[in-house]
């Protein structure tokens, strides 16, 4: 047990809590069912369902054999010629991970990223590149800034590399994708409530009923009350996430879903740095009014039609809607300041002798209210057909899509100075005026056309080969900020390649070369200067091997890679911008995932990136690229005793990081450990999860902004949760 492991009395509680049925209950052993499914050649986007459990442990699975994030259709993972990484439910349930951010904790090679600027919700850097408009739901992209929730999802599948044929613009890390439940042909539920440490409540709720032999309704619901070990932060969400099926079973099936999400929550813009590295204050220190706010809609509807020709063609076409809105009142560290009047230079890191109750915090705001829209169209045609001796599996499409974002920003003036070690918590001040800022309107259009084929030559060879072709129309217009209106349209032809070769039912290796491309309109915002630039390129080669061991019950995936943007926007002296700079990353990867006995599972990576501005002309030539570790692992691990109990946890390590590419701020690394203990019973569980179980001090998300912010990760945290099945 760690030397600095104290047991609080609401610790002892929980324990307690856990301890109680084992005295209560007789042991009792129960076949643990298997609601797992195969993986198909068309259909919806999703992975092998995890498997229910009904007294016993050792039916949960945290391997996964199949996904759709890298063929559009579901493909076994060892046919698909780059590095994916499944997160799916059971591994969620096991670490309480309630939300994306958690989720993704598990995917080497990804780094968090705090609100910044006109940016809020997941900000994520995959590869040493930024992903923030790279996530996706079902397969659409999913371009709101929101804080998203896992209380509907089934998986969480990441594909790494860049990956343009399959979803155009971006992609250049990679690309995330949510897999939401589907309705199914059998009635049940569950009903969940966690209580934790430091006022954290959260309930959630998935009910499943067959409506005949073909056809289904699913309702997933949740909310949360969570607050944190900083000061003031805190999260008030819910969300119901509605669907149904018809015709399952059938050549014909229709899906509708939808997904209404409200937040309510304190943003937190971290520490600022002093003397380039984070402020050396408490942890719990927070800087922001007490009247700040982050208030989010979200309002998603998709519908999708699947029909099934024969053995050999299928079609499916959907259709997705999505509403944002972001009203944002947000306060922040801006600049430190001396008791004498003198502002630190915080592009340096704030360089300073003096002791920090010299110090002070001059705040700034952060105001604006976005609204997002999407309509996103996708046809697929799945035909499988040979030629000669080579069988294929050709997948043709068409995606049209609109997207368009308002953002109005507003300036609050005159707001205080706090002290840096010792922060009052207040609301804003009377004196303090509101001026409207600038007003930015943009619409993207997407009008695009992809194939993929699958060739297999025989048993061992395989080819996978795809090309897409977009063109990508957007404008935007600005009340204040400069330019006044910009429209770009660009086309762009993205290719996708690997061999691979499978000498047994228990290897796959395979080499891949994919491409992306970047505009500079690419989130429908835009920095002034780079309206007249072509698209950024990026490119990717990659090597790797993909085993089944122990009778397929443990995966082992490993991977080479070099990524390179050939031509990145950079600055030059005079103030105006070009395509001359070159970033690298070249990496290697590691993932153990499943079942080393019957009782004992685990989920384990390891990423190491070596990343570097290759070229720039903004003076950050030969620095390492913003949140870019170069190392992180993550293992999470599971034992299962006595038929109804489960004991884990693991480790999560990630090294260095600057905050910007300026390399001027930068944190530590750490280790973070995290534990579980579970008692299983057919119609009901109770978990504890420990999160940062040694109280670790540690940087979760860094912020480029103002000289670079970082934000506290959490403390030691207890949640107990009891689930009921029926």
């Amino acid at each position: 047990m760690p030397a600095n492991f104290r047991a609080t009395p609401l610790q002892t509680a929980l324990l307690l809590a856990l301890t109680l049925p084992a005295v209560t209950h007789a042991q009792t052993t129960s076949q643990a069912s298997d609601t797992s499914s195969t993986p198909q050649t068309t259909g919806h986007p999703k992975t092998l369902s995890s498997v229910h459990v009904t007294g016993s442990v050792v039916g949960t699975d945290y391997d996964a054999d199949a996904s759709t994030v890298g063929a559009k259709v579901p493909t076994s993972l060892r046919d698909i010629p780059q590095s994916i990484v499944v997160v799916n439910r059971d591994l969620l349930d096991a670490q309480g991970a309630t939300s994306l951010q958690d989720a993704l904790r598990n995917v080497p090679g990804i780094t968090i990223g705090g609100a910044e600027g006109g940016q809020i919700g997941n900000n994520i850097n995959l590869r040493g590149f930024t992903a923030r408009t790279d996530i996706y739901l079902d397969g659409f992209r999913d371009p709101g800034q929101y804080y998203r929730d896992t209380f509907d999802l089934s998986a969480i599948e990441v594909l790494k590399g860049p990956s343009s044929m399959l979803f155009g613009r971006g992609s250049t890390g990679g690309v995330i994708n949510q897999v939401t439940k589907e309705p199914e042909l059998k009635a049940f539920g569950e009903v969940t409530a966690t209580v934790g440490s430091s006022d954290r409540y959260r309930t959630t709720a998935d009910f499943n009923q067959p409506l005949s032999d073909t056809a289904a309704v699913r309702l997933n619901v949740y909310g949360q009350d969570m607050h944190s070990t900083r000061n003031v932060a805190k999260n008030q969400d819910d969300g119901i996430a509605p669907s149904v099926r018809f015709g399952i079973g059938t050549p014909t099936q229709i899906t509708l879903s939808a997904l209404i999400q409200r937040n309510h929550d304190m943003p937190d813009y971290g520490l600022p740095p002093i003397n380039g590295r984070p402020a050396q204050v408490n942890d719990k220190n927070w800087y922001g009014l007490t009247n700040d706010r982050t208030n989010q809609s979200v309002n998603e509807f998709n519908a999708r039609v699947e029909h099934t020709f024969s053995d050999y063609v299928s079609l499916r076409s959907q259709l997705q809607y999505s509403d944002y809105t972001t009203d944002a009142r947000e306060t922040a560290a801006n600049s430190v300041v001396t008791a004498g009047g003198i502002t630190l230079n915080k592009t340096l890191g704030n360089p300073t002798n003096l002791p920090l109750q010299d110090l002070y915090v001059q705040l700034a705001s952060h105001d604006r209210v976005i609204h997002d829209k999407t309509i996103d169209s996708q046809t697929d045609l799945v035909t499988k057909f040979d030629t000669g001796g080579l069988q294929h599996t050709l997948i043709t499409g068409m995606e049209l899509s609109r997207e368009t974002y308002n953002n109005q920003s507003y300036t609050r003036n005159g707001l205080p100075l706090l002290s840096l070690l010792n922060p009052v918590q207040e609301a804003t001040p009377a004196n303090v005026t509101t001026t409207v800022g600038n007003y930015a309107q943009s619409v993207g259009k997407t009008a695009a056309i992809y194939a993929n084929d699958t060739i297999r030559f025989n048993d061992q060879w395989m080819v996978v080969a795809g090309v897409r072709r977009d063109e990508f129309d957007a404008h935007i217009s600005n009340t204040v900020s400069l330019p006044a209106y910009a429209q770009q349209t660009v086309y762009f032809t993205s290719v996708r390649g690997g061999v691979i070769y499978q000498p047994s039912e228990t290897q796959s290796y395979y080499a891949s070369y994919g491409t992306s491309f970047d505009p500079s309109l690419e989130q429908l915002t835009l920095t002034n200067g780079t309206q007249n630039l072509a698209p950024e390129k990026n490119h990717s080669y990659e090597i790797g091997g993909k085993w089944n061991l122990l009778g397929d019950m443990l995966s082992i995936n490993a991977a080479l890679y070099n990524l390179e943007q050939t031509n990145a926007r950079t600055q030059t002296s005079s103030g105006e911008y070009a395509l001359d700079g070159n970033i690298r990353v070249r990496g290697a990867e590691l993932g153990v995932i499943g079942h080393l006995t019957k009782n004992w599972q685990i989920f384990s990576g390891y990423s190491h990136m070596d990343g570097r501005i290759i070229k720039a002309l903004d003076g950050t030539q030969g620095n390492v690229p913003a949140n870019t570790p170069r190392n992180t692992f993550t293992t999470w691990t599971t034992y299962t005793f006595a038929q109804h109990w489960e004991a884990g946890g693991g480790p999560t390590y990630m090294s260095q990081r600057y905050a910007a590419n300026t390399d001027t701020v930068s944190v530590g690394g750490y280790t973070r450990w995290d534990a579980t203990l579970a008692y299983h019973q057919p119609s009901y569980d109770i978990r504890l999860n420990v999160l940062n179980l040694t109280d670790k001090h540690y940087f979760d998300a860094l912020i480029p902004s103002d000289g670079g912010r970082s934000v506290p990760g959490i403390g030691r945290t207890e949640m107990v949760t009891f689930t009921y099945k029926f």
